[in-house]
């Protein structure tokens, strides 16, 4: 009896790890000491998507499909080197349980940052961005509905910038 018990709680236990979210990894981690954490709800990106387009010099850009799109953006920068690896390790199970696909990965100097997102071909339902060095890390985690070719019409033009 006392192995079946076992079990399950250790079924339960993989469950919610798998379940794990970025609002899971913000809430879990936002209150620490040395963390920054921001969160920006549906309501803000609504009133945000109704600012006209952002005029960046050369060009102009769209940004109101994509910031309307967005059902939550959870931001958080460690300089607890307690909690790093731990933090990053979630972060990483988080990506690898939501089947995100890697965009982009650079790496300089014991610093590395990697972008990825999971959806489909016309839609993004989630962007993750993880990025760590020797002492500090930080994970951007944007929640939505994006429409993939804006989206990434988006990201191609502040990599050429």
């Amino acid at each position: 009896m006392k192995r079946i018990l076992l079990l399950l709680a250790a079924l339960l236990l993989c469950l919610s790890a798998s379940a794990q979210n970025g609002k899971s990894l913000y809430q879990k981690y936002s209150d620490a000491e040395h963390v920054s954490a921001v969160y920006i709800s549906p309501a803000m990106f609504r009133l945000i998507g109704k600012i006209p387009d952002i005029d960046t010099g050369s060009d102009k850009v769209n940004l109101s499909p994509v910031i309307r799109s967005l059902s939550g953006m959870y931001i958080l920068n460690s300089e607890n080197t307690a909690i790093n690896g731990q933090l990053r390790a979630e972060a990483e199970r988080f990506i690898q349980s939501g089947k995100y696909e890697l965009l982009m990965e650079a790496k300089d100097s014991g610093q590395t940052m990697r972008m990825y997102t999971v959806g489909n071909d016309k839609v993004v339902n989630g962007f993750v961005m993880l990025a760590a060095e020797a002492d500090e890390v930080t994970f951007i985690c944007l929640d939505g509905q994006m429409p993939r070719e804006q989206f990434e019409e988006l990201i191609a033009r502040q990599m050429a910038e």
